[in-house]
């Protein structure tokens, strides 16, 4: 299948804040957050994106836009509410200290999969429809342009994680072992078998790789060869590679 680059928006103001933004309009990126998108993007800049796919809020339009500005002949940026944030209900716009004191927060942090924030969504369902939508755009990248085709899906903190987790084959409940940090790219390849999770929560590294990217076969027994191409140039492709670690509190 095609390749997916999943990049989590640039620090927003309410990330400063302490804030859980969820759906609010008018959150931005912030200084630091906009030098963040704009590091991404040069990291991106040597990989043609057939096409980047955005949430419609603000702070990850933002982020998107700043990928595009590095593309040559870049597509048009295209959005998907499926890849919102989370509906986060009465728990959307509060701060993260009084959060962290209410009944559901434990259970925010060790079963996921039971979670329906008042009057807003469930993490399960919240997973399933971004899960759902990436694929289904995987697929149809696929179809357009080829195996070798890299594409790139701007979203948010808790949307990224759980596509990670279906990718890798874990539970929701264990879906907070994963980190995400602002700005961060995560790769993932969809195979005929198995997804392929290249990278996660990477700020640093060579992509230029991604550029010749076959389609996925069989898992290579022993490790593989990696992504050195011998001039000494490699991805950064480790877990957390250069990443902060990311606040016990969901991401907004």
């Amino acid at each position: 299948m095609a390749t997916v680059i999943l990049v989590r928006h640039g620090r927003s103001t309410a990330n400063v804040e302490g804030v859980l933004a969820g759906r609010t309009a008018g959150v931005n990126l912030d200084d630091v957050g906009r030098q963040q998108a704009e590091r991404t993007a040069e990291r991106l800049a040597v990989v043609p994106l057939v096409s980047v796919v955005s949430s419609p809020l603000e702070r990850c339009r933002q982020t998107a836009q700043a990928l595009l500005d590095q593309q040559q002949g870049a597509p048009e940026l295209q959005i998907d509410e499926a890849v919102t944030e989370c509906d986060y209900g009465q728990w959307q716009g509060r701060a993260l200290g009084d959060l962290a004191k209410e009944p559901l927060w434990s259970v925010v942090q060790n079963q996921p999969s039971a979670v329906v924030f008042p009057e807003g969504e469930s993490l399960a369902a919240m997973q399933a429809r971004a899960v759902a939508a990436i694929r289904r755009r995987d697929a149809a990248v696929q179809e357009q342009h080829g195996a070798g085709a890299v594409w790139a899906v701007v979203s948010h903190g808790d949307i990224i994680k759980s596509v990670l987790a279906d990718a890798l084959g874990m539970h929701l409940d264990l879906f907070q072992r994963i980190s995400v940090g602002p700005a961060s790219i995560s790769v993932i390849r969809y195979g005929t078998h198995r997804p392929d999770v290249v990278s996660a929560n990477t700020e640093f590294g060579d992509l230029s790789w991604l550029r010749s990217s076959g389609p996925v076969t069989d898992a290579p027994v022993g490790g593989g060869a990696g992504h050195e191409d011998g001039t000494g140039h490699e991805d950064s492709t480790g877990p957390h590679d250069g990443a902060e670690q990311a606040s016990p509190a969901p991401p907004s």
